[in-house]
């Protein structure tokens, strides 16, 4: 494998199987805004030592004043780094202004020379493009730089201002041994900043678009969820997951759900699924088994008057809350909360409440149905039982269970109903599909009382 050193992003490092190539040329690019003077900081504080320190160039793109001012803010910047000479800050571009371009080969030679750097980075490499006499003389500085980086075994960061359509056919790009592309894009009436890699010499990468933020930290990337199908064998649980509803755990063979498998709970609104749900989250809890409820439904304080009604408490220590609002949701950045959530809790059981809300956050049906398979391939393989809400458009006699194809990823599917007996409406369950196990698919009556779901007898259904 090639030798890496980190970008300062864990994840945009997952993203690179490891990292930038060591002793390589790697290229920044992205429209103005989109973060690059940032994350080649992050790579400098990330990656200065005293033995190999990290040299920061700028050129006509940026005053260093202004990159040193606004980098002083984030939380990743050392001031300590500077003084003990570990980061070193420098400028190139008045000199080429000033003498022309092969000047800026001189001013660099003195930088290499004095500071013999580890990492070197030339922010708004493509400035230097206006003081070459034509784009042969840029190609050839170009390939001047790069002789120079490589007798120095050297790694460098470039950064230039180019749009992912238009980076490919320029002259940086040629001798760049990776491009990582910023973006931001505009889906409907949101913003959504993306990163991708477009080229990575000798080596595999994630492919795709992954989201990003820009926070105090730097850059936080949140890859794409899209797992490929494991052929490899795993463990699978001989116990069960009881659902919190005994004529229920009966209906399904005597003992609930096969532990670590992913149920889809679907039906009309105000029938009952997200009680199924906290049903299925406190009775783990009680058996000692700790539980994540991922709603978009109601916050905190509306989860309360809920589950206290029934004799819960959003205060169980078994009980995890992740409560999000639909406006701005990203759904990669949100699954990587839910994750570590997961996994810092040791959670057992998770329970999304609805899909609908996700779906819609993905803006495209492609991604979210890869985004769900790959959430529940992930769960599957961790022995964590899975729970998915999913809101269905009839309130009567159901024509499907969901829009998106997600049924068939589910092990379990309950069906929650209303039937019509008269002027009265009747709550009814079936248990339309349950994997290596036997069931009763039958129409099942049920009330909502002070104990939450309550069982009754088998109803016919007149179409």
């Amino acid at each position: 494998m090639t030798d890496r050193i980190s970008t300062g992003s864990p994840r945009l490092d997952e993203v690179l199987h490891g990292g930038l190539l060591k002793n390589a040329v790697n290229l920044i690019t992205g429209v103005p805004g989109s973060g690059k003077t940032i994350l080649s900081q992050q790579a400098v504080f990330k990656n200065a030592t005293k033995g190999h320190p990290a040299l920061f160039l700028t050129t006509l793109s940026e005053p260093l004043d202004k990159v040193v001012r606004y980098g002083e803010s984030l939380e990743f910047f050392d001031p300590a780094a500077i003084r003990e000479g570990r980061v070193v800050y420098g400028d190139v571009g008045t000199d080429g202004e000033e003498e022309g371009i092969d000047a800026i080969l001189r001013k660099f030679d003195r930088f290499l020379k004095e500071t013999r750097p580890g990492l070197v980075v030339i922010d708004g490499v493509r400035s230097l493009q206006t003081m070459a006499a034509n784009a042969a003389a840029y190609r050839q500085f170009l390939f001047s730089m790069l002789r120079r980086l490589t007798a120095t075994a050297t790694t460098a960061v470039w950064n230039a201002p180019y749009k992912r359509g238009e980076v490919l056919d320029q002259p940086e790009a040629a001798i760049a041994d990776s491009i990582i592309a910023l973006d931001v894009k505009q889906v409907g009436e949101r913003e959504t900043r993306v990163v991708q890699v477009l080229k990575l010499r000798g080596s595999s990468y994630r492919t795709g678009e992954h989201m990003y933020r820009i926070t105090s930290h730097g850059l936080d990337v949140f890859p794409r969820l899209a797992e490929p199908q494991v052929e490899a064998p795993y463990e699978l649980s001989e116990s069960r997951a009881g659902t919190g509803i005994g004529a229920l755990d009966e209906l399904l063979a005597g003992g609930g759900y096969w532990s670590g498998v992913a149920t889809l709970v679907a039906g009309p609104t105000g029938i009952g699924k997200t009680l199924m749900g906290l049903h299925f989250l406190y009775h783990g809890a009680e058996a000692g088994e700790r539980g994540v409820l991922a709603t978009f439904q109601e916050n905190r304080t509306q989860l309360q008057r809920i589950v206290s009604s029934f004799g819960w408490s959003t205060e169980d220590p078994n009980v995890q809350i992740l409560s999000r609002g639909v406006v701005d949701l990203n759904i990669d950045e949100w699954v990587y909360e839910l994750i570590e959530l997961v996994e810092k809790t040791a959670a057992r059981r998770v329970v999304i409440d609805s899909l609908l809300d996700l779906a819609a956050s993905a803006g495209d049906i492609v991604r979210f149905r890869e985004w769900m398979f790959s959430l529940t391939q992930r769960c599957t393989r961790a022995g964590i039982s899975l729970m998915m809400i999913m809101e269905a458009p009839e309130l009567f006699q159901l024509q499907r269970i969901s829009e998106h194809g997600i049924s068939h990823l589910a092990d379990n599917v309950i069906l929650l109903q209303y039937v019509q007996e008269g002027a009265e409406l009747v709550r009814a369950l079936t248990v339309l599909k349950t994997r290596a196990m036997r069931h009763q698919p039958m129409v099942r009556r049920y009330t909502i009382t002070d104990e939450g779901f309550t069982l009754g007898d088998v109803i016919a259904v007149v179409r």
